[in-house]
């Protein structure tokens, strides 16, 4: 596996952003719906000449043209095929992506589930004409027209990687094998002061998904939708978990060292971390407990405003290509959303690794969304909690 450096950047992938009627689910979920009306816009209709240029929005790592590492590069065969000259912009939080496409100098971005809604709503890109994209066929049911990355039954977006927040531990210092998140949230936990915990506010889903199973009287439906009782809930399970933490990461670089070293032998985590401290030495296993996890899935976006739209279309197909998705997601250290992808990969083993086109274990993941005040699974009589007051709440839950 290529080890990535720049997942560094995401430990802020969640921010604060503007309310908007966005859902968070998984993705066993009803395709497709939200509940509220984008501003009509319409896709292309069909391509033109290539303009000769494209602005590129992405997360470090997703458009690589030689620059950090010579031998890693898929922009510049893109540049060779279609005459397009690319200028890539990276971000390193949805925010910061979210404020850039305002400005309206980008034809297209790579979103993550927080901020694709939000992108929709402003109408800062519009929908997608997917018969312009002819690999968008091969892209996994399992990830198409889905909440994070349609309205109403039409798509925004091409899906490009996606992942979980698995539990993982020390298989030498933690048994038996846990199968629950309990290992890290029972205050009785034989391992106390040696747990790993996610450093963000969105974090709390994850207490939150572990309540609705521990706590069903609670009512949760949805780890991003949380009123008043069922957020205080999650909140005090996270307070109730602080003694047990050993330390909190948002550096994988670090949570890999933690434990490789032993300080932290149970937590939460990205698998390429898992397969980076396995790699170096530390026995480690990882699974998706009983409960599910929280996870991610990235799309990539058309600027409504862009002034390369043929360039763009071009940059969808050509990045959710067998080749290319096959790249990005060794480099970054995802499961690629193209199902010719892995028969591209390097490492023979990558996707199974990663666990690229298992429809059953992606449909145990919640993915990434902002907390809005209008509840997003469904109801109507409540107020939910937006992510300004998560944002405070884990400012407590930390100390």
């Amino acid at each position: 596996m290529r080890k990535s450096r720049t997942l560094r950047l995401l430990a802020g992938l969640l921010c604060a952003g503007t309310a908007v009627a966005a859902c968070g689910t998984s993705s066993t979920s009803s395709s497709g719906g939200t509940g509220f009306t984008p501003p009509k816009l319409e896709p292309l209709a069909q391509l033109g000449q290539p303009e000769g240029a494209l602005n590129v929005l992405a997360w470090p790592g997703y458009a690589e043209d030689g620059s950090n590492d010579p031998n890693v590069n898929w922009v510049t065969p893109f540049e060779q095929q279609t005459g397009c000259q690319v200028n890539v912009k990276t971000f390193g939080t949805s925010d910061e992506a979210v404020n850039l496409m305002k400005t309206g100098q980008y034809d297209v971005v790579s979103a993550s589930g927080d901020a694709s809604l939000r992108l929709i709503a402003s109408g800062d890109v519009e929908p997608v004409n997917t018969a312009l994209v002819p690999n968008y066929a091969d892209v996994y049911d399992f990830l198409k027209n889905k909440p994070w990355n349609s309205v109403n039954n039409v798509a925004y977006g091409v899906p490009h990687g996606w992942g979980a927040n698995v539990l993982t531990w020390r298989t030498d210092k933690v048994r038996p094998a846990p199968t629950s998140w309990s290992v890290m949230f029972d205050p009785n936990s034989p391992y106390k002061g040696k747990v790993i915990a996610y450093d963000s506010p969105i974090y709390i889903a994850d207490a939150a998904l572990y309540l609705m199973k521990h706590n069903p009287d609670l009512g949760i439906k949805n780890p991003y939708a949380l009123d008043d009782k069922q957020f205080a809930a999650a909140v005090d399970l996270l307070k109730q978990q602080r003694p047990l933490v050993s330390e909190y990461w948002s550096d994988y670089l670090k949570e890999s060292q933690a434990l490789k070293n032993g300080d932290s032998v149970v937590g939460t985590a990205w698998q390429v971390t898992v397969n980076l401290t396995e790699g170096e030495g530390a026995p480690l296993a990882s699974a998706v407990p009983s409960e599910g996890a929280t996870g991610w899935s990235d799309t990539w976006m058309v600027a409504a405003k862009s002034a390369h739209k043929t360039c763009a279309y071009k940059w969808l197909d050509y990045i959710v290509s067998p080749k290319a998705n096959a790249q990005v997601a060794e480099y970054f250290g995802e499961a690629p959303a193209n199902s010719k992808a892995c028969a591209q990969m390097s490492d023979p083993k990558f996707c199974d690794s990663y666990h690229a086109g298992d429809a059953a274990y992606a449909s145990q993941i919640w993915y990434w969304t902002t907390p809005i005040t209008q509840c997003v699974d469904g109801r109507t009589d409540v107020r939910c909690k937006d992510y300004g007051e998560w944002t405070r709440a884990w400012t407590e839950i930390k100390g």
